[in-house]
């Protein structure tokens, strides 16, 4: 039996030690690329503890404040802030009071830490006693009618002290009213971060949990995008761009690759991808049950939308994987 030709192409060759496949790697990420999204409950009485997400809790605003100066210790750069308020209205008017949940941890955050980023969630559906994200008229979602109390909204979070704000809502039109109406009242430095493609997806239920803003009728097919359409998300970051975003973000993130992908080479804009809640949860209850390597799976699916384009990683996981950076083994 004749000798077989040996590879003349070994891969494997820069595989063999760590240094070299560190040396080699082509996708690598940090605790500062990374932001950790907080939920804010105004009455001390609303239970801290979420079944769904564990190690996530409701926290009052003086917890969101050392919680906030925890993570910046953590290096961890950035927190994006969800209010739980202590009542809600038709026209949520608790999004935009000056006295708010997140306007007040706004200032308690600031105040703590206050190098730290911090991003407010600009959207109405934990505000609402329906749930919806905009103004509700004879059953259907006015847009129109929601641009004024999102940019109100906006406009409130960047006075309490918001560095970012971000539009979540999925309003036609909703990046360009925050844009002039922060500009209108001389916040021009403040930022957009857009949810500019936010799925109608599966993969939110435990964040509606978590910050009690489930839809009381229907659902948010009408302006949440539909998830078969990726070049639809095309079209809503550009439109977000034209109307002055300066961040943009696809929402969720691990079923949604080839969307963060299909952006990072069409747009050249700072791009987030947020893990969302659903994300969250089934690593941490496959983990519960020794199904899987928590650390390893959650640093491998960070390479993954890093991999993909993103250069933002909103995670709940952030403050543990700052943690698990530093050999902290909590």
């Amino acid at each position: 039996m004749s000798e077989l030709p040996k590879p003349r192409q070994r891969l494997r060759r820069l595989r063999r030690t760590p240094a070299l496949r560190s040396l080699v790697r082509e996708t690598a990420w940090d605790v500062g690329q990374l932001i950790q999204p907080l939920f804010v409950r105004e009455d001390p009485r609303t239970a801290a503890t979420i079944p769904s997400m564990p190690g996530i809790r409701r926290l009052t605003v003086e917890e969101t404040a050392a919680e906030a100066g925890e993570l910046e210790e953590l290096g961890v750069p950035a927190v994006l802030l969800f209010g739980l308020p202590s009542g809600k209205d038709a026209m949520a008017r608790g999004a935009y009071a000056d006295d708010g949940v997140v306007q007040e941890a706004l200032r308690a955050v600031k105040e703590e830490a206050p190098d730290l980023i911090v991003m407010a969630d600009v959207c109405l559906c934990e505000y609402t006693d329906h749930g919806h994200c905009g103004v509700v008229r004879e059953g259907r979602i006015d847009n129109d009618a929601s641009l004024e109390l999102l940019a109100r909204t906006a406009v409130s979070q960047a006075r309490a002290g918001a560095d970012v704000v971000a539009p979540s809502a999925m309003m036609d039109g909703q990046v360009g009213a925050i844009r002039t109406a922060l500009d209108r009242e001389g916040f021009e430095d403040t930022i957009i971060m857009a949810y500019a493609a936010k799925h109608a997806s599966a993969f939110y239920g435990p964040f509606r949990e978590a910050a009690d803003s489930a839809p009381r009728f229907g659902d948010r097919k009408t302006y949440q995008k539909d998830p078969a359409n990726l070049r639809e998300s095309l079209r809503e970051i550009a439109l977000d761009l034209e109307e002055g975003a300066d961040l943009v973000m696809i929402k969720p993130a691990l079923a949604y690759l080839d969307m963060i992908r299909a952006a990072r080479e069409r747009f050249d804009a700072p791009l987030a991808a947020y893990a969302v809640s659903g994300e969250y949860s089934l690593i941490k209850a496959a983990a519960e049950r020794g199904w899987i390597d928590e650390r390893a799976i959650v640093e491998e699916t960070l390479t993954a939308m890093r991999r993909a384009g993103a250069d933002l990683l909103i995670t709940y996981h952030a403050k543990e994987v700052a943690r698990w950076k530093r050999g902290d083994p909590r």
